[in-house]
């Protein structure tokens, strides 16, 4: 996503950049963003801050989605029931 940072805001400390997350880390990070901003507990510098991390979090789980989806394949089955063969998912 070109509209936000890859990095970590300085709320995070440490946290690595969004691109080497996996689907699963990522996921548990913004669903910890989520949990931060719904308590109401933090500054409205630092909600502006997990909000941005949040949205690039969730562009990079939409990304990382879509390319798995690309890699998966269905069967699919002829007039008679049987597997006839393997195509793209979403095109069978």
């Amino acid at each position: 996503m070109t509209d936000t940072p890859d990095t970590a805001p300085e709320t995070f400390g440490a946290a690595p950049a969004i691109s080497s997350l996996s689907f699963e880390a990522a996921m548990g990070e913004l669903e910890t963003i989520v949990r931060r901003l719904e308590s109401g507990d933090v500054s409205l510098e630092e909600s502006v801050a997990l909000y941005e991390r949040g949205h690039a979090l969730r562009g990079h789980c939409e990304a990382r989605l879509a390319a798995a989806q690309a890699r998966i394949e269905q069967v699919s089955l002829g007039a008679d029931g049987r597997p006839a063969g393997t195509v793209p998912f979403g095109e069978g």
